[in-house]
């Protein structure tokens, strides 16, 4: 079984790391990573060079590159995958169907969720809606910042990995289920005029905006 990965940011880092302590870095095939400067660190540098310490085979998305593998992994990815013979599961910030779509950690916190977390699940044609492999959730107290809240939700990341690793080693497949559309809700794209403070609202609720737009974002205004 050979398995590609696509990753971004911490939580792509993370992951990858995590892989190499468990000792199963030999599944993967390549790893594949993504650039943004729209954030502080995106962790490009990090993930490259992990990568070159464990002669692990990796591209920028960028390059020209071919995929052979059975399964993919997208950890913070945020651009279509080409279709290809391996099986796509997407990591997203949300415990599904409840914030499909765009920022779900930001939303997640502005709203004031008392729990944030994980979903791996199959790629479709629609944006998560896919049938849910698994899922790992941590209960939260605020006020929390953004970054500290990535800390959190990078472990949930890990465990998935490791899980769906594990199975697919030990059964050679995973098994999912369809999710439940009656609860679906979804996150927005935040754009610049998002960025702004709205003063009508509550102390409480500026105070989780400023934490939760802050670094690696851009930061309130």
């Amino acid at each position: 079984m050979k398995i590609t990965f696509y990753l971004m940011t911490k939580k792509g880092f993370e992951v990858l790391n995590m892989i190499i302590k468990n000792d199963l870095q030999h599944f993967i095939s390549e790893v594949v990573f993504g650039k943004d400067n729209n954030v502080d660190n995106d962790f490009s540098n990090e993930i490259s060079s992990l990568c070159k310490q464990n002669n692990l085979n990796y591209f920028e998305r960028k390059e020209e590159y071919k995929i052979n593998s059975d399964y993919s992994f997208a950890v913070s990815w945020r651009w279509l995958i080409p279709e290809t013979n391996s099986k796509l599961i997407v990591l997203h910030d949300s415990i599904l169907p409840k914030y499909r779509g765009f920022s779900p950690l930001v939303n997640m916190l502005i709203n004031e969720e008392p729990e944030i977390g994980v979903s791996a699940l199959f790629a479709t044609s629609e944006y998560d809606k896919g049938d849910i492999i698994a899922q790992s959730s941590t209960k939260i107290d605020y006020p929390i910042t953004i970054s500290e809240a990535i800390e959190v939700v990078s472990k949930n990341y890990c465990e998935l990995v490791i899980k769906i690793i594990n199975t697919l080693k030990e059964k050679g497949k995973v098994v999912a289920f369809p999710q439940k559309e009656e609860f679906a809700t979804y996150s927005l794209w935040r754009n610049e005029e998002d960025y702004l403070i709205n003063w009508q609202n509550s102390s409480d609720e500026i105070l989780r905006f400023i934490n939760a737009v802050s670094s690696p974002y851009k930061g309130a205004s």
